[in-house]
């Protein structure tokens, strides 16, 4: 059996491969699998580290405003048509998977040209221009989120399977972690991230946070940066001559799943496999969409567990220091309230989406 898993930019895009390809290799240990990506996306990284062969293809999104840029875009394009087929002729696949980002495009349209077996799975509730573009060119079209339905016109092709999870976060527990991150029983953690970038935002308002969090007994803070942000936030908590000790500063983790794990409320970004991740552990979170995405589609994700009272959703437009403190600390004070959140959110979480992905696979 040989397998490409396409898709690309984000950890949002490449995780959920990642897990797809694992749940294949386990049923099938003999199966052949490489991924096709852009070499300026963090799959060049990722993939690699998980133990995967990766190849590349150029290609880039297409400019909504600065329309002169999109001639270099569709010579991009062409250029990654070509290599695609490469790709293709060389490693014969007997099917390919793309999980979202402009790499799909060249790889499952060429393939489905080629009578390859084709799919490609959503991860938001509000779905990519890429996947709607491709809905024509697939055998099956998985989703994450029920919502997602309504944007996509072949109904018979949809599968609703949630958005595929690393292992990790489905075998975690909160004492594994606790203990193994040096957290003391009576300690109330939050753990802040903005996605696999970081979110210039969040940090800047949540110094601000960490200041106060700081001068208040059994608070524990895990405030993860994201690479671009680490140093110049560093710089700021040493002027604030803030305590390291509780205010845990990092500028990225791989293991997200034991800090996760470990966390009494989590505060981040919405994107879709980041809302899987939380959900699938049940934790309360305080979720702040990006606003600078297309279609505001991490809004649409915040709400679905927003809306069953799993989160608390704060658009970036309305996020202030004291809206954010405030939130915390009724949380904090209220554990009654805060296991409830933990509650519903375990109820939209999705422990089987790499399961019902891999049986409506063919072979």
């Amino acid at each position: 059996m040989r397998v490409i898993m396409t898709g690309g930019g984000t950890g949002g895009h490449i995780y959920p491969a990642i897990a797809i390809a694992d749940k294949i290799k386990r049923r099938n240990p003999d199966a052949e699998i490489i991924f096709v990506g852009t070499r300026y996306g963090m799959e060049k990284e990722l993939v690699p580290k998980n133990g995967y062969e990766i190849r590349y293809i150029t290609v880039s999104g297409f400019h909504r405003k600065k329309i002169w840029k999109n001639v270099k875009t569709i010579m991009d394009l062409a250029k990654g048509n070509r290599e695609a087929k490469q790709i293709l002729k060389e490693f014969k696949p007997d099917i390919v998977i793309g999980t979202g980002g402009y790499v799909c495009g060249p790889l499952v349209r060429a393939a489905h040209k080629y009578g390859i077996k084709t799919y490609i799975h959503e991860q938001n509730a509000f779905p990519g221009v890429t996947n709607k573009l491709l809905e024509n060119y697939v055998d099956k079209v998985f989703i994450s989120f029920p919502e997602a339905q309504a944007h996509f016109k072949k109904k018979q092709k949809l599968v609703v399977t949630g958005n595929p999870i690393r292992k990790s976060f489905l075998t975690s527990t909160m004492q594994n972690f606790r203990e193994k991150l040096n957290i003391a029983d009576r300690e109330f953690v939050i753990l802040c991230f903005g996605g696999s970038l970081g979110a210039g935002k969040i940090n800047s308002v949540m110094v601000k946070v960490a200041e106060q969090l700081s001068k208040i007994p059994d608070f524990k803070l895990f405030f993860i940066t994201g690479k671009i942000h680490y140093k110049s936030i560093e710089e700021q908590l040493l002027k604030l001559n803030i305590n390291g000790k509780q205010i845990q500063l990092l500028p990225y983790v791989d293991n997200m799943h034991e800090y996760l794990s470990a966390a009494d409320l989590v505060i981040s970004r919405s994107g879709a496999l980041t809302v899987s991740e939380i959900t699938a552990c049940g934790k309360a979170s305080i979720l702040i969409p990006s606003p600078n995405v297309t279609g505001n589609h991490q809004y649409f994700n915040a709400k679905v567990p927003a809306d069953k009272g799993g989160a608390v959703l704060i658009e970036e437009k309305d996020l202030t220091e004291e809206k954010l403190m405030d939130t915390i600390l009724r949380l904090k004070n209220n554990k009654e309230v805060l296991n409830a959140m933990g509650m519903a959110s375990a109820s939209v979480g999705r422990f089987d989406a790499v399961d019902i992905i891999y049986e409506n696979l063919e072979f």
